[in-house]
């Protein structure tokens, strides 16, 4: 038909539908040890299973605005300070037995976060931790420190879970992520605990002080000190004002399990 836009020719109907979800990798270290948030799905598919939340994006959503929609709906998290960035998409054919679905997911980085609270299409939310679920990726941890049990994961979540453990090992090398996981006034103690936590390894603390206190803008003396973790009175930091830390803190492998200079 001749005198029409290309525009007017576009017909919606040629091309085959296909929905759009958001996946949410939330991470934080309870009891020293790095733990996700996960959920037991309660509706079909894969009712019973274990997932990451996170759900359908709607019309006139932007995909940050559905995230933490999601994490507020899902698990009862709402206005709480996290770091939130988008980590991959997923669209693998057959990832989903509904229809056609891609998923954004986004890695989400927070201090020692408050029990959750299930509800939209979620029948449990808890924290788990991360060895428990993904061994592979903490062979340091011993077996008699984990607890079993725990049920498969629905769709691909498995694999976005690795992805976004990897992404905050590796984040934590060059970046002050870390302090993500920290109160707003912390111990250097504390923030090699961090590093221990989301590496899966043991750090010398000398070593690990030394490195910290001599990376130019990581941390600053908050000017207090405290005895929370028992022992002597240690020295308070507060984040720096670097986004990139030279030299990076190189992640160690589990065989040597120290800091690297």
């Amino acid at each position: 038909m001749t005198g029409m836009t290309e525009s007017e020719l576009y017909d919606p109907a040629r091309f085959p539908a296909f929905a759009v979800t958001v996946d949410l990798v939330v991470l934080t270290v309870r009891e020293s040890r790095l733990s996700a948030l996960l959920i037991r799905r309660g509706e079909e598919p894969y009712s019973g299973l274990t997932a990451l939340p996170g759900g359908f994006v709607r019309p006139g959503e932007s995909l940050g605005e559905a995230a933490r929609r999601e994490l507020a709906e899902e698990t009862g998290l709402a206005d709480l300070p996290v770091h939130l960035e988008q980590l991959a998409t997923y669209g693998t054919v057959d990832r989903d037995p509904r229809m056609r679905v891609v998923s954004v997911a986004y890695l989400a980085l927070a201090p020692d976060l408050p029990a959750p609270t299930a509800g939209g299409d979620a029948a449990d939310a808890h924290w788990v931790p991360l060895a428990d679920v993904l061994p592979d990726l903490f062979p340091a941890v011993g077996a008699e420190s984990r607890s079993e049990g725990h049920p498969p994961f629905a769709f691909d979540h498995a694999r976005i879970l690795s992805d976004g453990v990897e992404r905050a090992r590796a984040k934590l090398e060059y970046t002050p992520l870390a302090a993500a996981f920290c109160p707003p006034e912390f111990t250097v103690g504390e923030l090699r605990r961090v590093y221990e936590a989301v590496w899966g390894v043991t750090l010398d603390p000398r070593n690990f002080h030394r490195k910290v206190t001599g990376t130019p803008g990581y941390v600053r003396p908050a000017g207090g000190t405290t005895t929370r973790q028992g022992g002597r009175p240690a020295q308070l930091f507060t984040r720096g004002d670097v986004t990139l830390l030279n030299p990076p803190m190189l992640r160690p492998s589990t065989e040597t399990s120290s800091l690297r200079t």
